[in-house]
Order: C-alpha cells, then structure tokens, then sequence
C-alpha cells in the first residue's frame, strides 16, 4: 500500500481520529476477505504542527504577503513528509484548506482535499444548500464556497453573529475535550442559522465538531435530530482509504430528494 502523510496537530484529537480510523478501516477490510495472518494496516507518518502557532500565523484576505509564513509553516510540514517517503498526504484539518492552492504548490506527492472530498458527499446526497459550521476562518472562507460552487451548491455560514460566536465556542469546548451536551448545543446552532424552510443540511466542517457527535464519525453523511450533517473529515478519510487501495465498503445510500434541501434519512 501506498504509505499516508498526515499534518496533524490542528488540533491533536482529530488527528487522533484520522490515524485510528485509517487503520480501523484496514483492519475491517482484512476481516472482510478472510484472509488469515495479522493485517496489514498502510505506514503513516505524522507532523503535528503546534495549532497556536498556526493561528498566530493567519494572514489577510486581499494581502498574499500576510499569509507567507503561513503557508511556509504548513507547506514545510508536507516537505518533511516527502522526504520521510509519504505518497499521499492529508491536512487534518478544514482551515488550512482556505490556502489549499498555496500551500501544496510545488509538491510532488499527491495531497487530498477535504473541500472537494466534503463538496463531493454533499453532490452525492443530492444538497444543493448547505450551512458550513467551523471556525471564523472556514465559515467566512469565499474559496471554500466557490469550491462548493463547482459541484452546484450554494454554501453559507451563519448569518447570526451570535451563532458564529456559539459555533467558535463549541469548537473551543471540543478541543478541549469537554463534550458533554455538544450534541444539544450544535443542533441549537444549527437551528439559529438554518434560514430556508426545508430540512437543514449542515458541514461540519471543523474536524473537532464531528466530537459533538461521536457514534456517527466514521460516517460521511448521517441524519440526526432531523438534520443532515455531511462529517468532512469521514469523508476526507475515505478520499485517503480509496487513494491508497482500500476502497469503502459499505456507502450509505443517496436520500430521495425533494426540492432544494434533502429529506430522508442516511
């Protein structure tokens, strides 16, 4: 198998998730064939990156210069990457993707995208408005949504400063591994934000959000409390499975559509 880079540390319990569900999903689709012997997970190298440093380092929209040691401090990550001998490489994380372009410039390896391996899910359930939930940077990021926009899908944040702030809050609470009454909290973001009259369907796209909601991480897509959550990072996890020759094997079904928003359950 090809072996997996990952830039962790954005923050460090989800690259937590990424490494263990790489190597859970290995291990089920060695079960699944009955083949006998231990199984053979892919090698993974990880450069955890310090998160404050990161944020410290986040630039101006309208002013490339600003984000130069930025882009540096994570393009120097996948460099190391390359040289420890990592074929394909994921950033955990959905924030630094909003320099996505910048940062994998000149890289030899090939580097997966959570906004298109996110964009995707939300294409296949047949979304075509999606609330985006995650921190100031992602929620307010205009290349994620013309990301989006490629696949036909209007994405929008939080119109409600206050919903926005809750948001950053809880994202807060989860890093820190204070996730009792998270999912309650997320679904009354979800509620204060969602503005159209059809079923809510929302993107989680912060890697720590999928912790408000545990049972359901492995999955890409899910329904609960009458909302429909597309999981970036489930879904960027099975970019990488597929990229290096574990190929999903069980997708839950598209929900019929109806209208604009989409209905059923995942």
């Amino acid at each position: 198998m090809k072996k997996i880079g990952i830039v962790g540390g954005l923050g460090w319990r989800s690259t937590v998730e990424y490494y263990s569900e790489i190597c859970r999903r290995a291990d089920e689709w060695h079960a699944a064939r009955h083949l006998t012997g231990t199984p053979s997970t892919p090698e993974i190298v990880i450069e955890s990156l310090d998160v404050a440093r990161s944020l410290a380092l986040l630039g101006r929209d309208g002013d490339e210069e600003s984000w130069r040691r930025y882009d540096e401090y994570h393009r120097g990550a996948f460099r190391r990457l390359e040289l420890a001998g990592a074929d394909v490489a994921v950033m955990a994380s959905n924030g630094p993707h909003h320099r996505y372009d910048e940062i994998v410039c000149g890289l030899e390896m090939q580097v997966i995208s959570i906004l298109d391996a996110a964009a995707g899910e939300c294409a296949r359930i047949g979304a075509r408005r999606v609330l985006i939930l995650g921190r100031a940077l992602t929620m307010r990021s205009g290349r994620l949504r013309a990301g989006f926009a490629k696949h036909g899908i209007a994405l929008s944040g939080p119109k409600d400063e206050a919903a926005r702030e809750k948001t950053i809050e809880l994202i807060a609470e989860l890093q820190r591994g204070r996730e009792k009454g998270s999912a309650v909290r997320l679904g009354r973001i979800v509620r204060a934000s969602w503005g159209f009259q059809e079923e809510p369907v929302v993107c989680l796209a912060c890697t720590e959000l999928q912790l408000a909601l545990p049972v359901f991480r492995a999955q890409p897509s899910f329904k609960y409390g009458g909302v429909m959550y597309v999981n970036t990072a489930a879904a960027h996890i099975d970019a990488v499975l597929k990229a290096v020759g574990i190929p999903c094997e069980k997708r839950n079904p598209a929900p019929k559509k109806s209208g604009p928003g989409v209905k059923g359950k995942v």
